[in-house]
């Protein structure tokens, strides 16, 4: 299953229309939060999309009637998303680590530090796919693919 991995667009809907058009093949798009008014404009635009994206809410997607976060299923893994306002991300990976655990999950995704994390570590596959509007490690704007298969996964953060 190839996943594409996209956070924190904050109004870079051009960002986002590109990562997803260029990966028009992928099986899931993720969008951790922080754009949820640029996918709704992105599946207005491209409906056939609807079925294959997945978004979460963020802390800046006001009025929100998404999820705070969302599990899915995947090859034999369970992938826990979330935007990751609400595990205090900002301050260490431990609360997000034991709610993934708690739900059963081995792939955990957030966003909202605007920072690229990529790891396997504690028995988890950990990313954040960094920022697709406003990056706040000095590097470019990114995404992430994410391939799962029954006998391993594979992770990779790429620029815009």
């Amino acid at each position: 299953m190839r996943i594409i991995v996209i956070s924190d667009s904050h109004g870079n809907k051009q960002a986002l229309d590109s990562v997803f058009l260029m990966n028009s093949d992928a099986d899931l798009f993720l969008h951790l939060g922080d754009g949820e008014r640029d996918v709704d404009s992105f599946l207005t635009e491209n409906p056939d999309y609807a079925s294959r994206v997945i978004h979460v809410a963020g802390n800046c997607d006001f009025n929100s009637l998404s999820n705070d976060f969302e599990i899915i299923p995947a090859c034999g893994h369970k992938i826990f998303l979330t935007h990751g306002h609400r595990y205090n991300v900002k301050s260490g990976l431990e609360i997000i680590k034991k709610t993934a655990a708690n739900l059963g999950c081995d792939i955990i995704l957030y966003g909202h530090t605007h920072v690229r994390y990529n790891k396997y570590e504690d028995g988890f596959y950990i990313m954040n796919p960094g920022s697709a509007g406003n990056p706040h490690d000095g590097k470019k704007r990114s995404f992430g693919t994410l391939n799962v298969l029954p006998n391993g996964v594979v992770m990779n953060i790429a620029d815009i």
